[in-house]
């Protein structure tokens, strides 16, 4: 079904409503028409990685892993696993005429903002701090979500992109706060991946944030929701509101006095889906004239043609997907396979991979090793089995080695608090390290200290970081782990930057595990025993603390993320090790050689690998470019293309990487993307040609001219 005909039966629909109809249609739990046909439809659903809170599902890393994969072809399984089983979910809840929240096909996913900075609560939700990489990412998984089958007509399921726009804390001004971003920060960064989510994926959906962008709140921002979304990009799809959101508009950004002008500002902006309660005023506000029935109609044409596109009032192909798929087989291996190139090697000074003939005794120590929630993330679904990490060891090494264990310490909470229901364990996790030949030390947060506002556990109910230190209780287990002087390997389950400057001193080994999902356990340790070569690379600068960092609350992007920070970080974006030694041998432009013809057709770039080591690794190709004679240039550099290639041991590879024309402009100080420089250099290498990247791996990117 083409959307002309989705929109013109939607037409004919609502043109049979009352005007309290078409109300009762405009609220996220919509109401039954049995006159018309039309049953009860609640479109909340979430999907960040995996069907959340809807049962039992295959469960993938948190978003920030997936990332760290940098394979969009992996973002694409990803999506159609979880349309899947989306699919198989609604199919049984319908026969139930089960049709409450998250049963639906309207999905509230993916979150594409820009992870800015790193005290953000819910940034590991998101792809990261850059937006050529949020985009390409962002586009793979919705057209995962909803459907590439040109021969079923329908969407499979309905993908949101959000939240639009300029939004990444804090959490605890969300509904009050005004994020302000000057012209170049909007179109150089903030806009790019909502852009490519609505040309390249067709995105059927886009919600607003809590907070305003320059002034206007983001659920009724003309300019972003009128002049940019609708106007200069084309949206056609329909528009949702954040939860609560647009009461937000009278009780804390005070730019209306009452729910009905909320209701009226909103619908008039084109909100056309309210998730909360305030669009319960939509006939108030229609009878006192501030708002018309044509709008109104508008509003549930565009949401109805998005459930005509589902196929929700005939029979498709997607109805006969059966509920076997959901957790089957091939998408656990799906996930196995995210949680494998999502794992990123910070520092190895060649203990790993560990040989488990080699040891009697392993010790496994600290809050996050038999975690089941260091797992997950947040917005996450029910596995039928979790394999956390020190699960994960044991269950590899069987009865051939001994695995002692301690907790060592609380996530967070110290001896003597009252909240506290466990002992005091450092005494416990030296004695571990004293009968240990090596220790595996899990550090890190989970949901309860890094997650949405309200969601979180600990004293902060924020859900942001106050800073980049780990919790004291377990600062002062790293401690003992270090006094204890056994070699030891630190595996980071965080999802944003956390300060590892003293591990990275006295570690033998440093893995960034984010949160790798239901049984990332196993995973975690098929790379430690060397089964598989880690292969993930950073989607976000991993720094030392905030202290070069602007204030939380400043959206100015001068001297954040990688492409406009002037300090050296601790780990840069991009970065990630194997167990190989794979190098550019060579790189040509192989089409696309002018600037002129780059800047009109784009560029390929034709790069020849080698790994010359024993293992068989993955690595990702990363190219960044730098505009030469222009003041628009970022400061430093900025990704403009990579590829995932697996490099068989002793074996050369040659690939060839295309770049958009796009990436052979600029963004001046007024938005405006455009070619003004007289030259272009392309950076080919497997992370940033950066200092700390080439102290870190050894190796200089190889450089190219587009002139």
């Amino acid at each position: 079904m083409t959307r002309e005909e989705a929109r013109q039966r939607a037409t004919e629909l609502v043109n049979r409503m009352t005007v309290e109809e078409i109300a009762g249609q405009l609220k996220y739990d919509a109401e039954a028409i049995e006159r018309l046909d039309i049953p009860e439809y609640n479109w909340w659903n979430e999907g960040l990685h995996g069907v959340a809170r809807a049962g039992v599902a295959t469960m993938f890393p948190q978003a920030i892993g997936m990332a760290a994969s940098f394979d969009d072809e992996l973002l694409l399984e990803e999506g159609k696993v979880i349309a899947t089983e989306g699919r198989a979910k609604y199919n049984e809840y319908s026969k139930h005429e089960d049709r409450d929240i998250y049963k639906g096909l309207t999905y509230w996913s993916p979150n594409i903002n820009i992870f800015r900075d790193p005290r953000w609560g819910r940034g590991h939700e998101t792809y990261g701090e850059d937006p050529y990489l949020t985009g390409s990412l962002g586009v793979s998984f919705i057209h995962g979500l909803q459907g590439d089958d040109d021969d079923v007509p329908y969407l499979k399921l309905a993908a949101c992109a959000k939240h639009f726009a300029v939004h990444s804390g804090p959490e605890s001004m969300r509904h009050f706060f005004d994020a302000k971003a000057n012209s170049k920060d909007l179109y150089e960064t903030y806009l790019p991946a909502f852009e490519r989510a609505v040309r390249e994926a067709k995105v059927e959906s886009v919600m607003g944030a809590y907070n305003r962008t320059n002034g206007e709140p983001c659920c009724a921002n003309r300019e972003l929701m009128v002049n940019i979304l609708r106007g200069k990009w084309g949206f056609e799809g329909h528009f949702v509101s954040d939860c609560w959101a647009i009461r937000d508009f009278h009780e804390e950004h005070k730019v209306t006095r009452s729910a009905e002008e909320s209701a009226a500002l909103a619908l008039n902006t084109g909100c056309d889906l309210n998730c909360g309660c305030t669009y319960q005023k939509i006939l108030d506000a229609y009878r006192s004239g501030r708002v018309s029935l044509d709008t109104l109609k508008e509003s549930a044409v565009r949401l109805f043609t998005t459930r005509f596109l589902l196929g929700m009032f005939e029979h498709t192909p997607y109805d006969d997907i059966p509920y076997e798929v959901v957790e089957c087989r091939e998408h656990l291996a799906v996930a196995e396979r995210a949680a494998r190139e999502s794992i990123v090697l910070l520092k190895n000074n060649g203990l790993l991979p560990l040989d488990k003939k080699q040891y009697h005794t392993i010790g496994v120590i600290g809050p996050n090793a038999n975690s089941r929630r260091a797992l997950i993330g947040n917005y996450y679904g029910t596995s039928s089995r979790y394999i956390t990490v020190l699960e994960g060891i044991q269950d590899y090494v069987g009865d051939d080695v001994r695995v002692l264990y301690s907790e060592g310490s609380h996530l967070f909470l110290e001896k003597g608090d009252p909240l506290s229901k466990m002992h005091h364990r450092l005494s416990e996790a030296a004695t571990v390290c004293e009968h240990s030949e090596v220790v595996v030390l899990c550090l890190g947060l989970d949901e309860t200290l890094e997650g949405e506002q309200g969601d979180t556990g600990n004293s902060d109910a924020s859900g942001d970081k106050r800073n980049l230190l780990l919790p004291l209780c377990q600062r002062k287990l790293l401690e003992v782990v270090i006094k204890s002087g056994k070699p030891y390997i630190l595996c980071m389950m965080a999802g944003s930057a956390i300060d590892m400057t003293e591990a990275d001193q006295s570690a033998a080994a440093i893995l960034q595990l984010w949160y790798p999902g239901a049984r990332g356990g196993k995973t975690v340790a098929d790379i430690l025993f060397g089964e598989i070569s880690p292969s993930g690379k950073l989607p976000v600068t991993l720094y030392h603390d905030t202290d070069e960092l602007p204030e939380f609350t400043d959206y100015s992007m001068k001297n954040r993320t990688y492409r406009y920070f002037t300090g050296t970080p601790l780990y840069p974006f991009g970065y990630g090790l194997t167990y190989g030694s794979a190098k550019v041998v060579s790189a040509k432009v192989t089409s696309g050689e002018t600037l002129a013809e780059a800047a009109r057709d784009g560029a390929e770039v034709t790069v020849t690998l080698c790994n010359d080591s024993t293992v068989t690794v993955e690595e990702v190709v990363q190219i960044y470019a730098h505009m030469n004679g222009t003041m628009n240039e970022v400061p430093n550099h900025r990704l403009c293309a990579y590829q995932r290639v697996l490099l068989p041991a002793g074996e050369t590879v040659t690939v060839t990487l295309p770049i958009r024309a796009s990436e052979f402009t600029v963004v001046d100080e007024e938005g405006n993307r455009r070619t003004d420089g007289d030259s272009v250099t392309l950076f080919v290498g497997f992370g940033q040609p950066d200092g700390r990247t080439e102290e870190l791996t050894g190796q200089r990117s190889v450089q190219l001219h587009v002139q």
